[in-house]
């Protein structure tokens, strides 16, 4: 079997809730945070997951990730990866798009990138980084990050451009699988917050 990988958010925090964007910035979880990575791993480790014994681990370094692997389950085999840090918004952290598109507008993300801060083609490189690492894999492979790198690692296993993430939502304490169809790289599952309800 072609490897996979699983995408795991990290759990709502105080930013998150509000929509700031919280690239470096290391905010806590929120209880409603520690509390969906529980059930993350609850349903990782029942049914067909049946606690993905095999499953390799990155986790990004900062603590929403960190914890978010922790509480649910795995992180005890969990490596941290500077790679999985989410994208650096420079300027830009800690507001909301609305504040950004204030004053700059039509701003968008996945096209403009953020003044003082991580370019769109250094976001590629490390997405396509972890996903050279993924394929390389024998075995599934199983990663806790935020928001933007995951999006940017979708888009990039697909073979899209940085932009192809603005389609791509991703909710905190979500799942996704990317994996293969008909041999070529496909979404298996995506933004799946199943475990929350």
């Amino acid at each position: 079997m072609a490897p996979r990988i699983l995408l795991a958010r990290h759990g709502q925090t105080r930013w998150s809730l509000s929509g700031k964007h919280t690239g470096r910035t290391d905010i806590p979880l929120l209880e409603e945070g520690r509390r969906g990575a529980k059930l993350l791993g609850e349903r990782l480790c029942h049914g067909s997951w049946a606690g993905l014994p095999d499953v390799e681990v990155r986790t990004s370094p900062l603590s929403r990730a960190k914890e978010t692997c922790e509480l649910a389950g795995f992180g005890d085999r969990a490596r941290d990866w500077d790679a999985l840090l989410e994208w650096d918004y420079g300027a830009y952290e800690g507001m909301t798009p609305a504040e950004i598109r204030a004053a700059r507008p039509g701003w968008l993300i996945w096209r403009d990138g953020v003044p003082e801060g991580e370019s769109v083609a250094s976001i590629a490189a490390r997405a396509d980084e972890v996903v050279a690492w993924a394929r390389s894999a024998d075995r599934d492979v199983l990663v806790f990050a935020h928001g933007h790198i995951l999006r940017t690692l979708g888009a990039r296993w697909l073979g899209y451009d940085v932009s192809f993430g603005a389609r791509i939502r991703l909710d905190p304490t979500s799942l996704s699988v990317l994996g293969w169809a008909y041999g070529e790289p496909a979404i298996e599952r995506w933004n799946d917050t199943g475990h929350l309800a």
